[in-house]
């Protein structure tokens, strides 16, 4: 079975993130979404929101499990023994970023990293942008699941 994880901290999922889930859905024979557990980080929604809400709007895909981990990605890749790490590119500085993480995930486990450029009609979102946009009132439609626009609207807007 050829499993892959797609780790982040999803704080909101944006159709971007959908987009490489999707993407890599139809690539693999199971993707495991990993929910990044940072208590470091300030984050809008619980860990278990986080998950409620991916595993409703992945749920059309048959082959994707929702999780959590903390600390490293490499052990959890290793615990699970998941051999590969997928993530998305919107831009240049985006990779600048990510192919040193990718070295040193390789360099201390041989877990490998694939990179998938992000769809042009979403390679701008990100989840801080989309909560920005809400709590000044913007509307997000189109930009992330109905729902969590719901969510985003109920949370930041009282």
């Amino acid at each position: 079975m050829r499993r892959v994880v797609c780790p982040g901290s999803f704080d909101p999922v944006t159709n971007g993130h959908l987009d490489i889930i999707g993407r890599a859905s139809r690539q693999y024979d199971e993707v495991v979404v990993a929910v990044l557990i940072n208590i470091e980080k300030k984050s809008l929604f619980t860990v278990e929101e986080r998950i409620q809400t991916l595993q409703t709007v992945t749920k059309e895909y048959g082959n994707v499990r929702v999780d959590k981990f903390h600390g490293l990605l490499v052990d959890y890749c290793r615990q699970q023994e998941i051999p590969a790490i997928v993530k998305g590119l919107r831009a240049v500085s985006d990779f600048d970023y990510e192919l040193q993480m990718a070295q040193l995930n390789y360099r201390m486990s041989g877990v490998e990293t694939l990179f998938m450029a992000t769809g042009p009609e979403v390679s701008f979102l990100s989840s801080s942008r989309i909560k920005e946009i809400v709590k000044y009132g913007g509307s997000v439609a189109g930009l992330v699941p109905d729902l969590v626009q719901e969510l985003l609207v109920e949370r930041l807007r009282g």
